[in-house]
């Protein structure tokens, strides 16, 4: 990382990135402000120093531990189990108390095995259709009958690109 130094009474920086960067794809450039604790990458505001915050601290001999919120430091993890914990008997040695009642599943909820799922969404004017007269002929689209009693079944089969296989 390449770190210009715009104002070091205000501990502002230029750092750009040349470390992993392809051929033909111009470097990134991020700001550091050390003092607000911002960098442009935005990952400074998470309380932890990001790689262009710690390029900008060495340039100028900064500790950059300084920078890092007292929740990732080690003293405070430390802190956290330095608790003990009681050690669990063995599975086998609990005392388990009697059930004094018997869970009794619900047949009502269980889902059908056999058939399409049901839809379990519910259903407003939108869904609601038009009472039609009946199925319909798939090749004449009349009422009355069904493709292979159409009346015209012969005249539709004639003109099919089909009609080499019947």
């Amino acid at each position: 990382m390449n770190v210009e130094i715009y104002s070091g009474r205000h501990e502002t920086f230029r750092v750009t990135e040349t470390i992993g960067r392809r051929p033909g794809i111009p470097p990134r450039s991020y700001g550091v402000d050390l003092h607000n604790r911002r960098c442009d990458c935005r990952r400074f505001e998470t309380h932890y120093p990001c790689a262009h915050v710690v390029a900008a601290c060495a340039k100028v001999n900064l500790n950059v531990e300084q920078f890092v919120d007292d929740v990732y430091t080690l003293e405070r993890t430390l802190r956290v189990w330095e608790n003990e914990f009681p050690v669990l008997p063995d599975l086998y040695t609990w005392e388990v108390p009697p059930t004094t009642f018997e869970l009794v599943p619900d047949r009502g909820l269980r889902r059908s095995p056999r058939g399409h799922p049901q839809s379990s969404r519910i259903r407003n004017e939108m869904d609601i259709r038009k009472k039609s007269d009946g199925k319909r002929c798939g090749l004449c689209r009349l009422a009355g009958h069904n493709r292979s009693k159409c009346p015209q079944r012969n005249y539709h089969i004639g003109q099919s690109s089909r009609s080499g296989r019947n």
